[in-house]
């Protein structure tokens, strides 16, 4: 939800009027990126087994990590040296240049990201049954919107809450023990 936010007072178009702003929002939101795998490392927590779901948990936390590093080097590059460039008259050639850089590294970010999502989802799913399928779907769209929406006013804002909601759903799903873990009373 704190993405979601940061995206309603992100600057639209990087210009040496925003720039400060520009840049100073992504050092705020440098520690705030990597928390949004949050949603996919808790309900994988402890150790992974030595079976298909434990494979799948060391693939979720492998493309979690991969997000974090490649998504905060997007945050780096088009953010805070885009906007200190910008901010000192240089708006088009080297800014460009960030930018493509920055894009590059954010979507493999946002691969990785998707990658522990579809990971997870299959974990909770082999854990839950079929009742994960709505938080599945909605956070397997989040990660294509995420794509080359960034937090940016309005698509990357509801990609946000898109996340938000997914994490919602699949709460809500494995708040319950799957049929596997049924006794007879």
């Amino acid at each position: 939800m704190l993405l979601a936010v940061a995206g309603l007072v992100h600057p639209i178009r990087l210009t040496a009027m925003t720039a400060g702003h520009w840049a100073g929002l992504h050092i705020a939101l440098l520690p705030v990126f990597p928390l949004l795998v949050l949603g996919l490392l808790v309900p994988l927590w402890g150790r992974p087994r030595r079976d298909a779901e434990g494979a799948l948990t060391v693939l979720a936390w492998a493309g979690c990590l991969c997000y974090a590093a490649y998504y905060l080097g997007l945050d780096a590059v088009a953010g805070i040296s885009a906007g200190t460039v910008a901010a000192h008259g240089s708006t088009h050639g080297v800014v460009g240049r960030l930018f493509a850089a920055g894009d590059e590294l954010g979507r493999v970010g946002v691969y990785g990201l998707a990658v522990a999502s579809l990971a997870t989802c299959a974990v909770l799913g082999r854990r839950h049954g079929v009742r994960v399928l709505p938080g599945a779907v909605v956070l397997l769209g989040a990660c294509w919107s995420f794509l080359d929406s960034h937090i940016f006013w309005p698509r990357g804002v509801f990609t946000m809450l898109g996340f938000a909601v997914a994490f919602a759903l699949l709460t809500v799903a494995t708040s319950r023990p799957g049929t596997e873990r049924l006794t007879n009373p």
